[in-house]
């Protein structure tokens, strides 16, 4: 399944909010620096479809606070 996710950095908390089917918004702690926003974002979507980590691929905006995230679907 792939999805699009808008990333709000430097939040005052992680929270993972579902905009529409596909379509998914990530409010994190973490300042968006050496990888550790994109650990944070695959943290929360673990914890959501409840699957694991090593499951979870961002497949486009790994830079950038518009990422397309591809789940495994086992």
């Amino acid at each position: 399944m792939l999805i699009a996710i808008k990333v709000i950095p430097k939040s005052s908390k992680n929270e993972l909010e579902q905009i529409s089917k596909d379509v998914f918004k990530a409010k994190i702690t973490v300042a968006p620096e050496k990888g550790k926003a994109n650990a944070k974002v695959i943290e929360l979507l673990s914890k959501y479809f409840d699957i694991a980590r090593s499951e979870i691929q961002i497949v486009s905006g790994a830079r950038s606070k518009q990422k397309r995230v591809l789940l495994s679907d086992k």
